[in-house]
């Protein structure tokens, strides 16, 4: 399939018009419906409704909107990590991680590298450890953090044992804020927010006990900013590892920690047995020096 081809479908998708599209494209706008109808018979399906001036996705072009970015997104890849292979390091790493503490050890393995190679450009993106497990198989990212339980099969890794501790989170004036830490029997009748990963729910099950079927399970949030948020608004009660929850203003969120205490582990990691680009390679050694002296 010719790259140049889904960028002419991206530009009608986004102008929602063959003729602005074409002007963007410096085509004539016969060439560029031509070129689309080609690609509509070449997969079999109809990508573009045709309504007079306006154009508007089918369920399957919407679908292939997707898929052609993130083929332009691995094509632009392969092309910086193709130049980084000269001597001169040059290139894109892409981390996909959580909200958790062992981010601040990725903070300082990324300046250390980059102190090393200042022509890198690192691209962290912040997800579930679900959708970074899918964009590393897809090769979309080079290293994911993940908190445990995680499928490591397919990958090699070093682990930061106990990375971050389990909190709860609540307004200042909460009466729980008082606390210097939080029991079960605090929590049975608050209305809670809980990690939507059911492995990671499989930890507090173990935690609460029997307790755990008494509880008042408000919302679930995959991720925890928006979790903090809720909290701040007397919405609920955030259950969490402490991740970035720690550098927000005391005025609007503190943290408990859970008692008896409950850790977290943290790997990186990334995918065994296949080609990574030089910059990719000079960081993962980066990691596994760091790993090394962690069992100094």
């Amino acid at each position: 399939m010719d790259f140049r081809i889904l960028r002419y479908f991206l530009t009608v998708a986004k102008e929602q018009s063959f003729t602005k599209a074409a002007e963007q494209l410096h085509i004539t706008q016969p060439t560029l419906s031509r070129q689309l109808a080609g690609l509509e018979e070449e997969l079999g399906v109809q990508l573009l409704v045709r309504s007079g001036r306006n154009i508007t996705l089918t369920e399957q072009g919407l679908l292939f909107k997707r898929r052609a970015l993130e083929l332009l997104d691995l094509e632009e890849r392969t092309r910086e990590e193709l130049r980084g292979a000269e001597e001169l390091m040059e290139g894109k790493i892409t981390v996909g991680c959580g909200e958790f503490v062992a981010v601040e050890i990725l903070a300082e393995l990324c300046k250390k590298y980059r102190e090393k190679y200042p022509l890198v450009q690192i691209a962290v993106h912040t997800a579930t450890a679900d959708i970074t497990y899918e964009m590393m198989n897809k090769g979309l990212v080079d290293i994911g953090l993940f908190m445990e339980p995680v499928n490591t099969e397919d990958m090699e890794y070093i682990r930061i044992q106990d990375s971050d501790h389990w909190v709860v989170s609540m307004r200042p004036d909460d009466p729980l804020a008082e606390k210097e830490f939080i029991e079960k029997k605090d929590l049975l009748d608050k209305p809670l927010i809980l990690p939507e990963r059911t492995g990671v729910q499989s930890e507090l099950a173990n935690w609460f006990g029997k307790d755990f079927n008494r509880l008042q399970i408000a919302y679930t949030s995959n991720l925890g900013t928006n979790a903090g948020v809720l909290a701040s608004k007397g919405a609920g009660y955030p259950i969490s590892v402490e991740g970035a929850g720690r550098y927000w203003k005391e005025e609007y969120i503190v943290q408990k920690r859970l008692y008896p205490e409950i850790t977290a582990n943290t790997v990186i990691a990334w995918r065994r047995n296949i080609p990574n680009s030089p910059v990719v390679e000079r960081f993962i050694e980066e990691i596994k020096d760091f790993g090394a002296w962690k069992k100094n």
